[in-house]
């Protein structure tokens, strides 16, 4: 063994020594054959979550087929919220520990995070038209939710605007962790404030005979959110770790393996 090799035993490092010893390139591997499986498992989780919600639920007697947008805007909405708060968690780690996976996999989040909050607010319209009367109230769920989107957008421009790596991950890193704080602004609004927004719950947005159904639709589609987030955002960390370690040896020699293929 060359002397200066050394072997990582995952026993011998604690939950936070493991991580602090993972390195990009350890990544890249695990993504790379990971990927494909978690986007069938998105599909499949997805179509079975979709029939549940648009063919085999029956319409609401006061919203009618309206309701059914709750199986695609409550998961992403979840979803929304949740990936800020693992990025977040990122950006701590890349700040506390200056590690260098952890802003990779949070500027890899983003774009995912904001698509999700798109979503959440496009379905929040489509159901308020018909429910409201509008498409938009600025009532305090509905605002800090388009907030929370602005927030992504910030970080993913702020990304790509600032050419020094270290500093960009820097920067990013304290946005997110500035703007975690609208996280609970977001999930507790219909609570602190008089909103016209419906409480939080699935039994309490959908007809009493549907409930099952609702709750059995939105968690396969909120699992095939989560396959399809992981999918996504490995996809997004491999290219962005070839793109910094391209001048290392094993990335030379990836592209040359692949090359020959």
């Amino acid at each position: 063994m060359h002397p200066q090799t050394r072997v990582l035993h995952p026993t011998a490092f604690g939950t936070s020594g493991l991580w602090r010893a993972l390195r990009p390139r350890d990544l890249f591997e695990p993504a790379r054959r990971l990927v494909p499986w978690f986007a069938v498992i998105a599909l499949v989780l997805a179509l079975a979550g979709l029939h549940l919600g648009l063919i085999v639920a029956p319409p609401a007697q006061d919203q009618g087929d309206a309701f059914r947008i709750v199986f695609i805007h409550v998961p992403a909405a979840w979803m929304s919220l949740a990936i800020f708060v693992v990025m977040a968690a990122l950006s701590a780690a890349t700040l506390a520990m200056r590690h260098r996976l952890a802003p990779i996999l949070a500027s890899a989040l983003a774009p995912t995070g904001a698509t999700f909050a798109f979503v959440t607010l496009w379905t929040g319209a489509l159901w308020g038209r018909p429910t409201w009367g509008s498409w938009w109230a600025w009532d305090a769920r509905l605002t800090s939710a388009l907030l929370l989107f602005l927030l992504y957008l910030a970080i993913i421009a702020t990304q790509m605007a600032i050419e020094d790596i270290r500093r960009a991950d820097r920067s990013t890193a304290i946005l997110s962790l500035v703007g975690v704080v609208n996280v609970p602004v977001v999930y507790f609004s219909v609570q602190w404030w008089n909103t016209l927004h419906q409480s939080t719950g699935i039994a309490l947005n959908v007809p009493a005979a549907s409930t099952a159904i609702a709750i059995a639709g939105t968690g396969l589609l909120t699992l095939a959110c989560i396959a399809y987030a992981t999918a996504a955002t490995l996809l997004r960390a491999q290219s962005t770790i070839l793109e910094r370690e391209r001048r290392s040896p094993w990335a030379t020699h990836l592209r040359d393996s692949d090359a020959l293929e």
